[in-house]
Formats: C-alpha cells, sequence, structure tokens
C-alpha cells in the first residue's frame, strides 16, 4: 500500500470523524435547550366549595322527586285507564246479551 492510498484512506477516516463529531454536538446542543426550557408549574388546587355541590346535590334530589312523581302519575293514569276499558267492556258484553 502506498502512501498515498494510506493518506486517502486516513483523509476519509477523518472526515466521517468529523461528520460523527458533528452529529453528537448537534444533539447535546438540543438537550441542553430542552433542559433549559422553563417547568410547567403545577396547576393550582382550587379549594372546596360546599355551596356548589350543596346546589348540584338540591337539584339532583329535586329532579329525582320530579321524576318519581311523573312515574306515579303515570301508574295511576294507567291503572285508571285499565280500570275504565273492563268497566266498558263489561258494559258492552251486557248490551249485546239485552239484544
Amino acid at each position: 500500500m502506498s502512501d498515498l492510498e494510506k493518506a486517502a484512506r486516513d483523509a476519509v477516516e477523518a472526515a466521517d470523524n468529523t461528520e460523527l463529531t458533528r452529529q453528537i454536538a448537534a444533539i447535546l446542543a438540543a438537550q441542553q435547550l430542552l433542559n433549559q426550557q422553563p417547568q410547567q408549574p403545577a396547576p393550582v388546587r382550587q379549594e372546596f366549595n360546599a355551596t356548589k355541590w350543596l346546589v348540584i346535590g338540591g337539584v339532583v334530589v329535586s329532579a329525582g322527586l320530579v321524576a318519581s312523581l311523573f312515574a306515579v302519575a303515570v301508574a295511576i293514569g294507567a291503572t285508571c285507564a285499565t280500570v275504565c276499558l273492563l268497566i266498558l267492556r263489561g258494559l258492552w258484553a251486557d248490551f249485546q246479551k239485552g239484544k
């Protein structure tokens, strides 16, 4: 191997090392930038607000009472309609027998 070939191989190797060194320097610079960014502060914890929860509870209880009253009204109406239909069926049967 001649000196010229050896010099050329050393030059290529040095160029590869230079490129690797540049990449390492860029990665280190990026890591330093990431570490320098300010950390976001922890979210502020809100105080317990009893009034808010009392209002929510009152609304839920009121809605439940309204729903239960509506269900009772529907049940009473269905019972009355059933009784009315049974009475009318009995009257109709009596009317048909009388003819």
